[in-house]
């Protein structure tokens, strides 16, 4: 891997100015004083104050000095991106999932190591600020079972995101993914797919909802994962142990244990970027694709049935 990074804020770039790139990377990057905003790269939208650039290219020629990019495309063409600034010697943080499928974000893997720079696949749920307390309280417990509810609705979320039902879009697990982000993180021995039911909408490539069935260990873990909910989300995990029943509510923003209940405000995205300048400085990558494995073994046991469409 590269030397460590010089002290001093880090220039980078942001990848597809689109809803999660001005809600949440834009401010963490502007809130950091480790980090520099030095343009963004998006054919149709630009940012007031900011350099603007059609391409990785145009960038990279106007601003040498540019340490990273932060990739929030689609998923789809997020890879060429990748390995466009590997390439030209950039650090680059993903936005999830962080390639269309395990083996090319192995391969992408791979190709940053060959670079000695800095790949951080991120998930950004697992920097909710109560998963870590969750992980601990759980250390040294038994797991006797688990059980997932994902649910809000894509038209809130979503509206008009056609990529999400296309091959390779993820429907549905675009979010569900980030419960098996928190899951895999929180428990302690890996996940195994068991079952896997798949609703799909007439004409679409991606589920609206599913049903899953996994195991850890001998416990049974069940996930519920659905586009359609009207009226408010829910994100929850429960998890029932020998010492009683673990809720990570919200997202992972509040934590209901047998000692009592805690919450705390989000503060996902500057954890993200705090993260991915502490891997600069130390020449390493961060990029553990449990999540994303578990989304293809759905996909390689699902029983899919159609529904009628959800117009969004």
């Amino acid at each position: 891997m590269a030397p460590p990074a010089p002290a001093g804020p880090l220039g980078i770039a942001i990848v597809g100015l689109g809803t999660i790139a001005r809600a949440q990377h834009v401010p963490a990057i502007r809130a950091d004083p480790a980090w520099h905003l030095c343009g963004v790269v998006d054919p149709a939208a630009s940012l007031p104050g900011v350099p603007a650039y059609t391409s990785l290219a145009d960038l990279f020629a106007a601003q040498p000095d540019c340490a990273a990019v932060a990739l929030c495309t689609p998923p789809g063409v997020r890879l060429d991106l990748a390995r466009e600034a590997l390439a030209a010697g950039r650090h680059v943080l993903l936005e999830k999932p962080p390639a269309p499928s395990v083996t090319l974000a192995e391969a992408l893997h791979r190709t940053a190591d060959a670079a000695e720079r800095t790949l951080f696949a991120t998930w950004h749920s697992r920097f909710a600020p109560l998963v870590a307390p969750a992980r601990q309280w759980l250390a040294g417990r038994r797991i006797d079972q688990v059980a997932i509810t994902w649910r809000e609705d894509v038209r809130v979320w979503h509206p008009g995101q056609a990529w999400l039902f296309e091959p390779g879009g993820m429907g549905v697990f675009d979010p569900g993914i980030n419960a098996l982000s928190i899951v895999t993180a929180i428990l302690p021995e890996p996940l195994a797919m068991t079952r896997a039911d798949f609703s799909i909408p007439q004409g679409r490539s991606a589920p609206i909802a599913v049903d899953l069935v996994m195991r850890h260990g001998a416990a049974p873990v069940t996930a519920q994962f659905d586009f359609r909910e009207q009226g408010g989300e829910q994100w929850d995990i429960v998890v029932t142990t020998d010492a009683g029943l673990l809720e990570l509510r919200r997202g992972g923003a509040e934590l209901v244990t047998p000692e009592g209940q805690q919450s705390a405000p989000e503060a996902e995205y500057p954890a993200i970027y705090a993260r991915f300048r502490e891997l600069i400085a130390r020449g390493e990558s961060d990029v553990d694709l449990a999540p994303l494995q578990l989304v293809a073994d759905a996909f390689l046991q699902a029983r899919a049935v159609g529904v009628p469409d959800y117009p969004y």
